[in-house]
């Protein structure tokens, strides 16, 4: 197959680069995934209580808005719902089950080894996104364990845990979701935890029917509702990025909220975070606090010596007697499977030339990787608002750049540099820069996950494609 433009993923990015391209007058493109349905994120995260910790209204595309979200913060099967009704609109480009293995630039044209056989484009659009590919923990003897394993991002539902002894590694935004729904049915449930996090009073509530209806037929209502909740989101950047001692305000309310919920000093010691309020992710839920409350739930913050046949061996030599692991470890961010795949004219992966710390030219281009064009890159995370508006903000990028009609186009390493030095400079002095440890941040402490700026000045920043920035021919 030979096609101008190839896009890798059916998530936010690569749907939203495919439904922008028909109405820009591009026809000749093709969406690959390698699952059985479009949704990315959304489709493989299936877990108990899987939700969007960002406002359904922000989070969703601007040009295909759903005046139907039943929940102020929609939960997973309404967010894939959404996208398989969008994706509607390019369901004739989009080839399921095509798992990308090895994408190659020949000089010309990238060469796309498939599920389905070769496939040659022009351009290759990476629309895989950090929070697909599942981590695991490397703990030793973990191969050895003979009970369940799961990781969060591959829920396996015909796993009945009643009555089982659960041992729940994790204590970030997936596992403050799944523990209180496992809590009730497990016969014990240890969580493991590294680090405790900043949780928040959650406002989530059901949309009425009436407010749907005002959507439906005053669209100017939503979309006045949308850039209200934009606003709002996009304050905390004052305390991330600007004053992050401003953030003692949200510090205050986080242990106001658990001290509602726990009594016990021991626990509320364990569960209290030693880090700044923003420096990992904020985590809004009301469930949180009462599931470690039960009795038969336990927060354990021993590290783990090693994983047995039946057990879990902490540093402490505990052993903990256990029918069941299930990881909410996150994803593989800074070594994203895609970095694997794609190799330059030499053959050097994407992967290798980051050398565990991605960069790129607004998140979007690599010196040395010509007619590539990353969705979701490095340093376009967001810790604060919807990374949809992100999104939006490259693929408008990616249209002006292909509204050139060059032959090709590779960023050139100065500007790239230019712009790396930049990011990393507005790092200093952020939230995201207070000592603690988090998935953000690469092996040295850099941090090539997050923009630490206004996501407006980004959208500026991304508003023209700059021809003097690239080598095009």
């Amino acid at each position: 197959m030979d096609v101008s433009i190839a896009i890798i993923g059916s998530g936010f990015a690569g749907l939203g680069m495919a439904l922008r391209l028909r109405p820009a007058g591009i026809e000749d493109f093709v969406v690959l995934e390698r699952g059985d349905g479009v949704g990315g994120t959304w489709h493989y995260n299936t877990y108990p209580g899987c939700a969007c910790d960002v406002p359904s209204h922000l989070y969703s595309f601007s040009f295909a808005p759903n005046p139907d979200w039943t929940r102020t913060y929609s939960r997973q099967p309404e967010i894939r719902a959404y996208l398989e009704r969008v994706a509607a609109g390019v369901a004739d480009k989009v080839k399921l089950r095509c798992e990308v293995t090895r994408a190659q630039w020949d000089g010309s044209r990238w060469n796309l080894d498939t599920a389905d056989g070769l496939v040659r484009a022009q351009y290759l659009v990476a629309g895989t996104g950090p929070l697909v590919e599942p981590k695991l923990p490397a703990f030793p003897g973990l191969d050895t364990f003979a009970g369940i394993t799961m990781h969060s991002a591959r829920w396996d539902h015909d796993v009945d845990l009643k009555s089982l002894r659960v041992a729940s590694v994790g204590t970030g935004a997936s596992a403050i979701q799944y523990v209180p729904r496992i809590a009730p049915d497990a016969e014990r449930l240890y969580v493991l935890q590294r680090t405790a996090p900043w949780v928040m009073p959650h406002s989530a509530r059901p949309i009425s029917a009436f407010e749907r209806r005002l959507f439906r037929r005053f669209p100017p209502l939503q979309r006045a509702l949308r850039g209200g909740i934009y606003a709002l989101r996009e304050a905390l950047v004052l305390g991330m990025v600007k004053q992050p001692g401003a953030m003692k305000l949200l510090e205050r309310a986080g242990r106001k909220h658990m001290q509602a919920a726990l009594t016990d000093p021991e626990l509320i010691a364990k569960a209290t975070p030693d880090y700044t309020v923003g420096c990992k992710r904020i985590l809004p839920s009301n469930e949180w606090y009462p599931a470690l409350a039960r009795e038969n739930v336990e927060l354990i913050t021993d590290g783990v010596r090693e994983v047995r046949a039946h057990s879990v061996v902490l540093d402490s030599g505990r052993e903990l007697e256990v029918d069941a692991l299930i990881f909410g470890t996150g994803f593989q961010v800074l070594d994203m499977p895609v970095g694997r795949l794609v190799r330059d004219q030499g053959g050097r992966t994407l992967a290798e030339a980051w050398n565990g710390s991605p960069r790129a030219h607004l998140g979007v281009t690599v010196p040395g990787f010509p007619n590539l064009f990353v969705l979701m890159g490095p340093n376009t995370g967001l810790g604060h608002t919807s990374v949809v508006y992100m999104i939006e903000s490259q693929i408008a990028y990616v249209l002006d750049a292909l509204r050139t009609g060059a032959a090709t186009i590779e960023v050139r390493p100065e500007a790239e540099a230019r712009f790396h030095a930049e990011v990393q400079r507005r790092m200093r002095g952020t939230i995201w820069s207070t000592g603690c440890r988090s998935w953000y941040q690469d092996a040295s402490g850099g941090n090539p996950t997050l923009w630490p700026d206004w996501t407006w000045r980004y959208r500026r920043r991304t508003a023209h494609f700059k021809e003097e920035e690239y080598v095009i021919t």
